[in-house]
């Protein structure tokens, strides 16, 4: 899903030279302890690089000196975090983040002053100051992330919970930003709903990696039996999921497809995919790609259904926020007795993890009846346990010019349901105007969901950074 190497942060701590520089000193080393402690790397000025002792940015010069160390560090710094012991100075701040021009996800934290202690040795005065240093940001253009409340202590529990958010806004953009999405083969000529502006999507930052179909059959076929790394798929796979007997035949068929998918992907350096699983796949080579598509999810890589190249896109989005696996649903099924109720389903794609109970393999049931299960097996059969999700769909709009989506939270509950496939039975407050939203601004039938509440974190990294028009549900 990502580089492996640590998340970086470049750190600025702001000061003036009339507060007393102790509590800079103090911010800085609490601010670079906590980091250590949550997993972070850092970039910061020398203790001795300021007057102050603290590597606190005071003046012009100051901010330059910054400025210049964050340029050499530009490919290890993921984001800036400035936190304010006191007022600071605005101008050595400004200076320091749009000299260094690495066009990040930026936090603003500022600390609060303890009121029976306002005398000129500890004063802070930072909740007046962060207003200034967040107008000269506004002023550049430059956009940037709030802390939960305006001011808070050092020592907060606060400052861990907003810099881990904040880490996950800064995967999202970065990881969108230079996104590479492949697409193995053509989308289905039954499904003009998942047709996507590659120019739009490269205005974004990200690239479409495309291959035909063939190319990868070809590859799958040129397997050969006795390969370690088939062998090790296929054991992978009887782990993954029950195999029943009468499939087992086609258990071999079904590796080579996944080794080809993964070796293509690797030698691209594709971060998500979308591949053509409808229905060239069953005719000409005579599996189905959903297990494969299910298992590369369970590593993090999201494998979309039928092209949909957004949908890959979306689910990347969510993974990148919640270090889980995604997966893309139909919006499918109604109930009659609960109209904010709706089965969302897939025919067989969803990751184990995203499903939380276990699965076993079968055939696909539409798909089965023309083309003979013997020819679709691969589809993953599971009912997706309880619990909250956060739903999320990007999409293309040629006439507008724009990427668009929206955003949304739910609840998955335990109700059974009548299907073969991947089965959720979900609930969203007032789904009828949600779908009236996607149907009016012409959205796909897919959506992508992850298993946890990642709403706040996407809501920030697309309106503060990306640019994208958004809907959020409420």
């Amino acid at each position: 899903m990502e580089n492996k190497k640590k998340m970086c942060f470049g750190v600025i701590i702001g000061t003036r030279a009339f507060f007393n520089s102790e509590l800079a000193r103090d911010v800085r080393s609490h601010l670079l302890k906590t980091l250590t402690e949550q997993g972070y790397d850092y970039v910061i000025l020398p203790e001795d690089a300021t007057p102050t002792g603290s590597s606190s940015i005071e003046t012009r010069e100051d901010g330059l000196k910054c400025a210049k160390l964050f340029r050499e560090h530009r490919d290890r710094i993921d984001g800036i975090i400035v936190s304010l012991p006191n007022f600071g100075f605005e101008i050595g701040i400004i200076n320091a983040i749009s000299g260094a021009d690495l066009n990040v996800p930026i936090l603003v934290q500022a600390c609060d002053d303890e009121n029976d202690k306002v005398d000129l040795d500890s004063r802070r005065d930072a909740f007046c100051g962060k207003i200034s240093v967040c107008n000269n940001l506004y002023q550049y253009g430059i956009p940037f992330t709030d802390t939960t409340l305006h001011t808070y202590s050092i020592y907060s529990d606060l400052l861990i919970k907003d810099i881990n958010r904040f880490a996950a806004v800064c995967r999202v953009v970065n990881g969108l930003r230079h996104a590479r999405i492949g697409a193995i083969g053509v989308r289905p000529a039954g499904f003009q709903t998942v047709r996507a502006s590659e120019k739009i999507l490269q205005a974004s930052g990200i690239t479409v990696v495309p291959v035909d179909l063939s190319e990868i059959l070809g590859a799958a076929r040129n397997i050969e039996d006795t390969d370690a790394e088939l062998l090790q798929k296929m054991e992978e796979v009887k782990k993954y999921a029950t195999v029943p007997d009468e499939y087992s035949g086609k258990l071999m068929l079904q590796a080579k497809f996944g080794v080809a998918v993964e070796r293509w992907m690797k030698d691209n350096e594709v971060n998500a995919v979308a591949i053509q699983c409808w229905d060239s796949l069953e005719q000409n080579y005579g599996c189905a790609a959903c297990v494969t598509m299910s298992m590369l999810g369970d590593k993090l890589i999201p494998a979309a259904c039928e092209v949909d190249i957004a949908g890959a896109i979306s689910m990347y989005a969510l993974t990148l926020a919640s270090k889980r696996a995604s997966a893309l649903l139909d919006w499918n099924n109604n109930f009659a007795e609960d109209r904010n109720k709706c089965v969302c389903t897939h025919c067989g794609n969803f990751p184990k993890s995203f499903i939380q109970n276990d699965i076993k393999l079968g055939t696909l049931g539409v798909l089965g009846r023309t083309l003979g299960k013997i020819n679709t097996f691969g589809a993953v059969y599971g009912k997706v346990k309880a619990g909250e999700f956060t739903f999320f769909r990007i999409s293309t709009d040629d006439t507008k010019g724009c990427i668009k989506s929206y955003l949304g939270t739910g609840e998955i509950t335990d109700e059974p349901y009548g299907m073969d496939g991947c089965i959720a039975v979900t609930k969203v407050d007032n789904l009828q105007t949600m779908m009236k939203y996607i149907c009016k601004n012409g959205f796909e039938h897919h959506v992508a969901m992850v298993r946890t509440d990642v709403k706040d974190i996407l809501e920030e990294a697309i309106e503060s950074y990306l640019g994208w028009n958004l809907y959020v549900h409420e």
